[in-house]
């Protein structure tokens, strides 16, 4: 049996995915933890870490890659952003060792709407995953967009994260179905449904008010109250999809959509609709291939 290289970890705020790899990147074993940070109290990242995922992994002593919101300032330990624009050398530079042969990699941030922060951490690792997948990808510009609890929409040039943009939709749409007048089992079951969800988004204005149209075409159009989760969906999607690139100022750029399904084929549908030239990029081997070309950067493979 091959000995593991590197334990490399995509560590987010629902789960946990670990990979065991050889030596040369490729994946000899890997396993799914429900460790989301959300769902952790403080302190316990390290004994979790080292008793259960380690253990699993049988990789007691290999060096470990960590992603994800395990960097955050409710995971682990808080490891400083990179500031926009920055690439995979800057990643690389600013890894932070948070145990004996554990590190964790950065997220970035950039200076958003009004002059506001934003920040995402897990997502620029899948974003250099996919640059690393084709020379030609680090030369020109390219926007990407990694829908999730919290949608990010990065814009790329010349191999680097200039700026990005993040949207509230998947947790604001699981709040909304699970305690508000919209409560709904928060899937979308009925695509036709869902169109007319994106519909009613319009151009992503008025955001407050498009929501409501929720409940009142339940209550004063007849629509059958279980179809309100297919609806809620397309409205959130159908908003972001609608305003994101503009404020980006990169309306009608085609866009690489990095997700996986169901979220892969919601979002292709609402972009597709808006005229937008889709490339599909599945999430888990993005984030893979990111954490892999960071290893390497390092000289951990």
């Amino acid at each position: 049996m091959t000995t593991p290289a590197l334990l490399v970890c995509d560590w987010g705020s629902t789960y946990l995915r670990a990979w065991a790899l050889d030596g040369g990147g490729r994946p000899l074993d890997q396993a799914t933890f429900p460790f989301g940070v959300n769902r952790l109290p403080p302190g316990v990242h390290a004994r979790l870490f080292e008793d259960d995922v380690r253990r699993r992994m049988n990789c007691s002593a290999t060096p470990a890659l960590l992603c994800g919101a395990i960097g955050s300032n409710v995971g682990w330990q808080a490891v400083p952003y990179v500031d926009c624009p920055g690439g995979l050398d800057d990643i690389v530079r600013r890894l932070r060792e948070v145990a004996e042969r554990t590190w964790i990699a950065p997220g970035l941030r950039t200076v958003a709407l009004g002059g506001a922060c934003d920040v995402l951490r897990g997502e620029e690792t899948k974003a250099l995953g996919w640059l690393a997948g084709d020379g030609a990808r680090r030369t020109g510009r390219w926007l990407l967009c990694e829908p999730g609890t919290h949608s990010k929409w990065l814009l790329v040039e010349d191999g680097r994260v200039v700026r990005f943009l993040s949207a509230f939709t998947g947790e604001l749409y699981a709040v909304l179905s699970a305690g508000s007048i919209l409560k709904s089992d928060g899937q979308v079951h009925d695509l036709d449904v869902f169109d007319a969800g994106l519909a009613a988004a319009g151009e992503g204005d008025g955001l407050l008010n498009r929501i409501y149209t929720a409940r009142s075409r339940v209550a004063g159009a007849g629509a059958d109250p279980p179809s309100t989760g297919s609806y809620l969906s397309g409205l959130l999607i159908g908003a972001e999809v609608a305003a994101t690139p503009r404020l980006l100022d990169v309306e009608g750029q085609s866009v690489v959509l990095i997700a996986d399904e169901p979220l892969r084929g919601l979002y292709r549908r609402a972009l597709l609709r808006r005229g937008v030239e889709v490339t599909i990029a599945e999430a888990e081997a993005a984030v893979l291939a990111g954490l892999v070309a960071i290893a390497r950067g390092r000289g951990l493979l």
